[in-house]
């Protein structure tokens, strides 16, 4: 009877097993590399140079672990891209208001009526006053408003045809008249310079121009030179 055979004995010795630290070397080099790739990360984003340090160490099994202190940083980093928005959105409010305040500052506050020739001035005129300015121009030449104001009215007026009547925020107004269009509705906003109509020959007039006058304090108040008050305003003719 053949006897059962025996599986040959390997030879071993204390040399030819592994170390244990060699046991740990795959472990050991996994942890490094990950870490290595989260620091290269940090580095490469610039986090050195306004946050903590991030650690991590190797866990159970050979895991690595991420300190709290390399969650807060990630967190850090997944809000940069709302901060870094609302700060630029921040800075773009503070450029268009800074630019909105240079050209407020460059703004006339006070332009000609209508771009044309004086023909008539205030004062005495063939027996009678003459209460305003008359300037000559082109039809269908635009009128502006001399200064900011709110329009009080702008319709048909008795003598003028058509007249726009602008309120301004020292009380005064201002009165143009004769224009062939009106561009404007009562009670609209505007500022010096603005078109308000296009010059015309309506009412009683000998020719296209626009008639400008000043009440001083309102439709009730003195009608003044609007020469002067042009002039006082940094506006010759």
């Amino acid at each position: 009877m053949i006897g059962r055979l025996r599986r040959p004995a390997i030879a071993t010795s204390r040399h030819s097993r592994p170390a244990p630290g060699l046991r740990q070397r795959p472990r050991l080099l996994l942890s490094t590399i990950v870490v290595g790739a989260v620091a290269a990360s940090l580095w490469e984003g610039g986090w050195w140079l306004d946050t903590p340090v991030a650690h991590a160490h190797e866990g159970p099994a050979g895991s690595v672990v991420l300190t709290e202190g390399t969650l807060d940083i990630l967190a850090d980093e997944a809000a940069r891209p709302q901060i870094a928005e609302a700060q630029m959105a921040a800075r773009s409010q503070e450029l268009a208001a800074s630019r909105a305040a240079r050209e407020e500052a460059a703004r006339p506050k006070a332009v000609m009526p209508v771009e044309g020739r004086l023909t008539s001035a205030y004062g005495r005129r063939w027996g009678s006053m003459h209460y305003g300015l008359d300037i000559a121009a082109p039809m269908m030449t635009p009128e502006y408003a001399a200064a900011d104001g709110v329009v009080l009215r702008a319709g048909s007026a008795q003598g003028f045809g058509l007249a726009v009547y602008i309120l301004h925020d020292n009380g005064d107004v201002t009165v143009y008249g004769h224009m062939e269009q009106i561009l404007v509705d009562d009670g609209q906003t505007v500022r010096a310079g603005d078109t308000i109509a296009l010059l015309g020959n309506r009412g009683q007039s000998t020719g296209p121009h626009l008639h400008f006058e000043v009440f001083e304090g309102g439709l009730d108040g003195r009608r003044a030179d609007p020469a002067s008050w042009l002039r006082e305003r940094g506006v010759d003719i």
